[in-house]
């Protein structure tokens, strides 16, 4: 009989590894900087889209040492296809290490890359394939190391496809390899809209009085502050929210008026309710380094959404959507252009639709899908 019961225990210990064997085999790895959970954009926006047709790891940067009692990685299962894996290492090195140890397969159909400072685990895994999905100069991020220049040209040298995430990051990188394509920004165009309809308007924001002159996105170096709080003074009347995660940069930072408001980071699900709440949108990025090469998402996402736009003169804004947004330089000019837009019934609705047509997610990895198909070919 305790033959027997160990001979079950076997089996079931085997049927077991047999399954877990299974469950760790992916077409694709990726590796990005980003949290998933974090605030949801490109990378949540086109890699949930490839996971239809491929069973994908989504590996994030470490998460520091596990404490007492934890494990040395956290799994999350997205969806049947969909998995991210939170690494609690100390560096990426180890991170080949932990993936030797996960994966039963020898190589990776797919290697997916947000961020050259992967690039280490490409000397410990074989993959059949890499792309490297370029949406921001990272080199050029508040606290980014100096190597990460050069980790990125020995990443661009062993990529088999460079996606961009704007036309600036394209003229910058399509020098550096032969197969770059420009991806911009696109848009999950029926969400935002819903702030066009009956949804509510959360109770947070309920509260706050208008207009409301607002923003969603990460608050980080990329905002000029002081044009915010020199805003904020020159316009009492006015409130100036911001729904997001501060990050990189120190709390005590932020200008603190009676008339600007930070509310947090929201889900994804809760934007269209925010924004339907803001009667002016901005993007009131600073011009420096770090804005130099982006295409802000959340441009066509205000559009959906049918709402004025006031800018800074971010580069691939100004030679896209300079027909249909209210461009600034100063504080002046900003709160110029808030009344302008107060006293005015002009819309530049048709301008958005016609831009939204041929902009979304869908498309977007549609195009990216067919690409990856012909590496394979």
């Amino acid at each position: 009989m305790e033959n027997l019961i160990l001979y079950i225990e076997d089996i079931t210990s085997q049927a077991f590894r047999k399954r877990e064997r299974t469950f760790n085999e992916y077409d694709m790895i990726v590796f990005c900087h980003l949290r998933w959970d974090f605030v949801y954009q490109r990378p949540q926006h086109v890699i949930s889209r490839l996971s239809e047709e491929r069973k994908v790891l989504f590996v994030e940067e470490p998460i520091g040492l596990p404490k007492d009692g934890e494990d040395r990685v956290e799994f999350i299962e997205i969806g049947p296809r969909l998995h991210v894996l939170k690494p609690r290492v100390s560096g990426i090195e180890e991170i080949s290490e932990i993936l030797a140890d996960w994966l039963p397969q020898k190589s990776v159909p797919l290697a997916w890359f947000y961020s050259a400072a992967f690039l280490p685990v490409i000397n410990r895994l074989e993959f059949d394939r890499i792309i490297y999905d370029c949406m921001d100069e990272l080199s050029l991020f508040k606290g980014a190391p100096q190597s990460l220049i050069n980790m990125e040209s020995k990443l661009m040298a062993v990529a088999d496809i460079v996606f961009t995430g704007g036309k600036s990051l394209y003229e910058s990188k399509v020098k550096m390899h032969q197969r770059v394509f420009c991806f911009p920004s696109s848009v999950d165009e029926a969400h935002f809209a819903q702030a066009s309809n009956g949804i509510a308007i959360p109770k947070d924001i309920a509260a706050i009085r208008g207009p409301i002159v607002g923003y969603f996105g990460v608050i980080d170096e990329r905002i000029d502050l002081d044009l915010l709080e020199n805003v904020a003074r020159m316009a009492p009347e006015s409130s100036f929210v911001l729904v997001g995660p501060v990050v990189k940069i120190n709390e005590d930072e932020l200008p603190r008026l009676e008339n600007i408001h930070y509310l947090g980071m929201k889900s994804y699900r809760e934007l269209p309710g925010y924004l339907k709440a803001f009667d002016i949108t901005m993007m009131p990025f600073a011009l420096n380094d770090a804005t130099k090469f982006i295409s802000p998402t959340k441009t066509l996402e205000y559009m959906a959404a049918g709402k004025p736009i006031i800018s800074t003169k971010i580069k691939d804004v100004v030679r896209d959507y300079s027909h249909c947004i209210h461009l600034v330089e100063d504080a002046d000019q900003f709160t110029d252009t808030i009344d302008e837009i107060i006293n005015s019934s002009k819309t530049h609705h048709a301008a958005y639709k016609k831009i939204l047509k041929d902009t979304s997610w869908d498309a977007t990895a549609a195009k990216m899908k067919s690409l990856i198909n012909e590496l394979y070919a």
